[in-house]
C-alpha cells in the first residue's frame, strides 16, 4: 500500500516539477539540435546549387563551338535553377503554414525597407 501510496504521488506531483522549469540554460533537445543544423546547411547549399548553376554557365559559354559540351552546360543550369527554385519554394511553403497556424518561429518577421531620415 505505501508503494502504491508513494508511486501515485509522485505521478500527481510530476508536471508541476516539469511545469516549474524555466531554465534557459537548459541543455537543448534533439529537435532543437536538429534544427540548428538544419539552419546552418540550409544556406551551404543554397550556396552549392547556385555555384553549381554558375559552373553550368561557364561550361555552356567556354563550350559555345561544342554542340555536345554546349548541351551538357545548358542542362546543368536547368538543374541548378531547378534545386534553387524548390528549395526557395520551400522554404516559402513553410513560411506559409507558420504564419497561417501561427507556429512561433521566423514567420512573424517583419520586412524593413531602407530609407533616410530629414
Amino acid at each position: 500500500m505505501k508503494k502504491i501510496l508513494s508511486i501515485s504521488s509522485m505521478a500527481f506531483l510530476l508536471p508541476f516539477v516539469t511545469l516549474a522549469v524555466t531554465n534557459d540554460n537548459a541543455p537543448l533537445t534533439i529537435i532543437e539540435k536538429v534544427g540548428g543544423w538544419i539552419d546552418t546547411l540550409v544556406p551551404i547549399i543554397m550556396t552549392l546549387a547556385l555555384l553549381y548553376f554558375f559552373y553550368g554557365l561557364a561550361q555552356y559559354i567556354l563550350n559555345a563551338g561544342d554542340e555536345a559540351k554546349a548541351k551538357e552546360g545548358k542542362s546543368i543550369m536547368i538543374y541548378g535553377i531547378i534545386a534553387l527554385f524548390v528549395m526557395v519554394s520551400v522554404w516559402g511553403v513553410v513560411y506559409l503554414l507558420q504564419g497561417t497556424l501561427e507556429v512561433p518561429g521566423d514567420a512573424d518577421t517583419t520586412v524593413t525597407l531602407p530609407g533616410t531620415t530629414y
